[in-house]
């Protein structure tokens, strides 16, 4: 059986473009028992917030409960809004956050329709695998943010990746890796 990952890239011009290399990385370092599904969100510059997440769903709910969810900085962001909010949510078998921005202030990181609600963890999927990464060379999201994450979200697994940019490097191996250990295929 195929195992399948949704992989949503961030935001910005390019991205699309940009995150594809990572939806590669990760595709080449699962192997053949994975197929990576990597749809262009719609909009990347200012995000639909609503838009995405019907996407999403839809998509999740698509491959089934054993759907694997991963996503880069705004992506990523949305993700994890969607899963620890109240509502209707299907089944999951992981979620893995790269790079996400944690919003947070009134300056540069607001988007108060992701901003994560004080009580997010009462509603992430229970017994549901959720890892964190960062790279700590990452210039365009501050390291800072996966510790505010790490806060607000006390039974994530956190992974800091030294010499590593916003991208990763373009080397997804630890998720891919993750992703294989948490569904006890590896």
């Amino acid at each position: 059986m195929t195992n399948q990952i949704l992989f949503i890239h961030g935001g910005g011009g390019g991205a699309f473009k940009a995150d594809a290399l990572l939806a590669a990385s990760l595709h080449t370092n699962l192997g053949a028992d994975y197929h990576v599904r990597y749809p262009e969100m719609p909009n990347d510059e200012e995000p639909d917030i609503q838009i995405w997440k019907r996407i999403i769903l839809d998509h999740a709910r698509e491959i089934g409960e054993r759907a694997i969810l991963a996503g880069h900085s705004i992506g990523a962001s949305v993700l994890l809004k969607i899963f620890t909010e109240p509502g209707d949510k299907p089944p999951i078998a992981g979620l893995f956050s790269i790079s996400a921005p944690f919003w947070h202030d009134h300056e540069v990181w607001r988007w108060d329709e992701v901003k994560l609600s004080p009580d997010a963890t009462q509603h992430f999927p229970r017994d549901t695998p959720l890892f964190l990464y960062h790279g700590e060379a990452d210039e365009t999201v501050p390291i800072a943010h996966l510790d505010m994450y790490a806060a607000a979200l006390p039974f994530a697994q956190l992974r800091r990746l030294p010499n590593r940019d916003h991208q990763l490097n373009e080397d997804l191996s630890e998720i891919a890796r993750d992703i294989g250990l948490s569904l006890g295929q590896r």
